[in-house]
This record gives C-alpha cells, structure tokens and sequence, in this order.
C-alpha cells in the first residue's frame, strides 16, 4: 500500500512539504477480534509448550541430552512469551505503545536467558565430554514439532501485522524458531542414535543457543517487526 503523506505549507514558501502519517490500525471492531485471535492462539501455544517442557526435559534428564533439556527450555521461555503476549491484549494495555515496547523487552530478555544456559551446558558436556544416549523419545517430539510449528508461527505473524504489534510478531518469531531447532535437534539427537556421534548433540545445543541469541540482537534493536509498525 503506497505511504500517505499530509501537505505542510512552510512559511514563506509556497510549495507544501509532506510529512509521513503512520499507518492506521484495523477499527475497534476488526481490532477486538483480531485481539481475541491472539489470546485464543497465546494459549493454545502455552499448553503445547508447557507439554513440550515437560517431555524434553523429562527424555533429556534421561538420555544426559543437554540438545534436549536446551530445546524444553525454549518451550519453557516461548510458554512464558505467549504469557506475555495474553498479557499485552488484556485490560488497560491493549493499543498501549509503553506495554507493547515492555513486552518486546521481555521477549528480548527471553532470548538471552535461553542463549545463556544451552550455550554454557553445551561447551561444559564438550569439554567433559560427557556421551548422551539415545533419545528415541526426543527424536519423536521433534518430528512432530517441526512441521507444526510453523503453522502456529504464520497464524501469530499474520495477526501481529494486522494489529501492528512488534511484541506479536517477534512471539511469532520465536515460534518459528522452535521450528528451527526442532530440524536441528531431530539431526543431532538421530546422529547420536543411529552412528553413535555423542558430540553431535552438544553441537545441536550450540546451534539452539546461537539462533537464539541472535534473535535477542534483533529484537532489542526492534528488528522483525511488520513493516507497517
């Protein structure tokens, strides 16, 4: 859609000046069912992933998978960033730009925090190296994530578009990226499986805490946001 702009005459000069109008959101009506849309999505989200939590970390505590206890700490964090996203459509913040910034910031936070963790555990099961066993258990629950995931993620990034929410899309984002890492956890934990390659499965846990990390970059700096924000 072309930008609008609005005529500014200056003084003294007869030729007017432009200055950009920001883009207008959906009408209150449109607006209410979008938000309802997102929380009915948010929590469909948070039960999934409170469930992925407690499989990985139940099959990576089992199999010393730190791939494993890495990827049910994503799904912890992406359950505790759909909280927030339920949070931001609920009461006096809905269409807040304070609540919309505090819950990109906490989605950024989020990022880190899993970045940390996986990627410390990852170089201390390397350096000791430690030998996970096999996880047949884990190899499951990352083919089904994989290609449901990013179903989720565009039904999330469509409506933060729609409503203008950086905070939406970048929860989208996270998403997708459980998609990601579910690809990679189901090639490091079947190269464990099948050809005994131990040290692929900290490896898949450096490749989570990387992506994840440079997500965080992107959100502090508000990258990932639909254009229209």
């Amino acid at each position: 859609m072309p930008e609008q702009s609005t005529p500014l005459l200056q003084l003294g000069d007869e030729r007017p000046l432009t200055l950009p109008l920001l883009p207008a959101g959906p009408p209150p009506t449109e607006r209410a069912r979008l938000e309802r849309r997102v929380r009915l999505l948010a929590w469909g989200g948070i039960g999934w992933h409170v469930v992925e939590f407690a499989i990985a970390l139940a099959a990576g505590l089992a199999a010393g998978s730190i791939a494993l206890i890495g990827f049910g700490a994503d799904s912890l964090i992406e359950a505790l960033s759909g909280g927030v996203v339920l949070w931001l459509f609920t009461g006096n913040r809905r269409g807040s730009g304070a609540a919309e910034r505090r819950a990109q910031q906490l989605i950024t936070v989020s990022f880190f925090l899993l970045a940390a963790y996986v990627g410390v555990e990852a170089l201390r099961t390397l350096v000791s190296g430690d030998h996970p066993d096999a996880s047949w258990i884990g190899i499951g629950l990352a083919a089904f994530t994989a290609p449901t995931m990013p179903l989720l993620a565009y039904a999330k990034r469509r409506l933060g578009n729609q409503l203008h929410s950086a905070a939406t899309v970048k929860e989208a984002a996270q998403t997708q990226l459980c998609a990601y890492l579910s690809i990679a956890l189901l090639l490091g934990l079947g190269a464990n499986a099948l050809v005994r390659w131990w040290w692929a499965d900290p490896l898949t846990a450096l490749v989570i805490a990387a992506v994840a990390a440079k997500e965080g970059r992107e959100s502090r700096r508000g990258e990932g946001c639909c254009d229209a924000c």
